[in-house]
Order: C-alpha cells, then structure tokens, then sequence
C-alpha cells in the first residue's frame, strides 16, 4: 500500500511538471510553426503513442455505441478547440499568465455543474468563485492591462474562452454515463480532434513551418510527454489519490507554468500577475471540498 501511494505521489509530481514546464516550450515552438499545424502535430503524434500502448497492453478497441457521444464531446471540445485556442492564445500572450488563465476552467465548472448537472453548490465554492473571479479582475486592471492593443486583448479571450470550453468538456464527462475507460477512448477522441483541425490548418494557416531539431522535439514532447503519457499519469493519480489531493495539486501547474516561464523566457513576475495568481489559486483551493 505505502509503495503504491509512493507511485501515485510520484506520478502527480510528474504530471505538475510536464504540464507546468509545458507552457514555456509551446511558447518557444510557436515560433517555428502555426498554432494549427502545432495541434496537429501534437495530437498525431499522441495518438500514435497511445494507440500503441493500448495495442500492447490488448485493449485498442472500437468505442461502444453508448460512448460516441462522449467520443465526438471530448473530441471536439477538448482536445481540437482547448488545444488549438490555447496555441493561438499563446501566440500574443506571455506563457505564465496564459498557464493561468487557462486553468480558470473549475471557476466555470462550478456554475455548469449547477445548472446543467443540477449539483447542489455550496456557499464555499460561490465564494471561491467570487475570489477567482476577483483575480482575473485584477489581471484585466487597466492600470496593468492594455486594452488598447487588439492582438493582446484576443489572446487573453482566446485563453479565457479555451478555458470556457474546457469547463463544458469535463461537465459533459461527468455526465456520460461510460461503457469504456477513459484511456480507451482517448485514440478516438484524438482521431475526431484531427479530422477538424488538419482541414482548418490547411486552408487557414499559410506561414511555412520553420523545421530544426527543436521543433522536432518540442512536438515530440507535447505528443509523447505532455499529452499521451500526462494524460495517462493524470488518470492514474485521480483513481490512486483523494480527489481533494488531486485537485489541489494539479493547482500547481499553473505556478509551474509562471516559474518555468520567469526562468526560459526571462518574462517578469509583476505584482499584478502575482496579486492575480493568488487570488485566482485561492477561488480554487476554496472550492476544493476539503472536508472529504
């Protein structure tokens, strides 16, 4: 049992670190190659790297029926608009604050949930809600924010609406009644991703991609690391761990993205970010059910 917990702790450390990490790096291949072909190149890669790992471990399988709509949901929502939002967010946006933004995604799973799933909230999670929502107030300052200049207001919206979008996926994976396990299901959900984005990145994208040996293992790494094996790790974590120790670790990975960014891109820490950062980390720890 100890070393079990051991490898569920280790997992989760991990999994901080290749999401955390993660933000900076795509940062630096979006230099090389559009938002789009970068989507693109992730998720075939990924879905490579987990179609052979189910192979061999015997359970690569077409999704039961039940489960096509959860297929086509996740599908879509996270894996080809989340993705592909956060890229072309990451486009005129730093790093660290894009980590951020984009992990405001529980602030709007709690209202979904309320309306949508008809899940009783509580007064702690309303307040953690309003607290969240006084950090992107204080992001969003126009003493600190240039309202002015359009490209850096896009971004920002591409981020919070990836995290909207987010938000619908995992309140649609809470409802689905499953047939197959997640990881199961996870080639075919990258399978629908590609089938939108590779179209869209033909037709829209026209900057040629600048290939070299870091493009090459910066893709690697988002489809291998960040995507097949986190995705992996993130499930393991969650069936081995509390849900609160769950959720409140995964709320390092967007400090993780700020740090890892302040130390690759040299991108300042100001206090409107850290005021910012506090704020928006403590609306989730408060909406975390810490009584369980």
């Amino acid at each position: 049992m100890k070393k079990l917990l051991s490898s569920a702790w280790v997992l989760l450390v991990l999994v901080v670190l290749i999401w955390g990490s993660n933000w900076p790096i795509m940062k630096i291949g979006l230099r090389s190659i559009d938002p789009l072909w970068f989507t693109a190149g992730r998720l075939m890669i990924a879905l490579v790297a987990i179609s052979m790992l189910l192979l061999f471990m015997g359970r690569l399988k077409l999704p039961h029926k039940q489960d096509i709509p959860i297929v086509f949901g996740v599908g879509l929502m996270q894996f080809a608009a989340f993705v592909t939002l956060i890229n072309l967010g990451l486009m005129e946006v730093n790093a660290g604050r894009a980590a951020l933004l984009a992990y405001t995604t529980p602030l709007w799973v709690t209202p979904g949930a309320y309306f949508i799933l008809k899940e009783k909230v509580s007064g702690m999670k309303l307040v953690g809600v309003g607290v969240g929502l006084c950090g992107l107030l204080t992001l969003f300052n126009p003493f600190a924010f240039d309202w002015n200049d359009a490209s850096v207001v896009k971004g920002n919206a591409l981020l919070l609406i990836a995290a909207l979008i987010w938000a619908l996926s995992i309140v649609h994976v809470r409802k689905h009644q499953w047939k197959g396990t997640v990881l199961e299901l996870t080639p075919w959900q990258i399978l629908v991703a590609l089938c939108v984005v590779i179209p869209f990145a033909w037709f829209s994208e026209t900057r040629p991609v600048i290939w070299s040996n870091e493009l090459a293992i910066i893709l690697l790494y988002n489809g291998v690391m960040a995507t097949a094996l986190a995705q992996w790790a993130s499930m393991r974590v969650t069936q081995m761990l509390p849900a609160v120790t769950v959720s409140l670790g995964f709320l390092m990975v967007p400090l993780m993205g700020i740090l890892a960014s302040m130390l690759w891109l040299d991108e300042p820490f100001t206090l409107t970010l850290g005021l910012g950062a506090a704020l928006i980390v403590g609306g989730l720890l408060l909406q975390s059910n810490l009584k369980k």
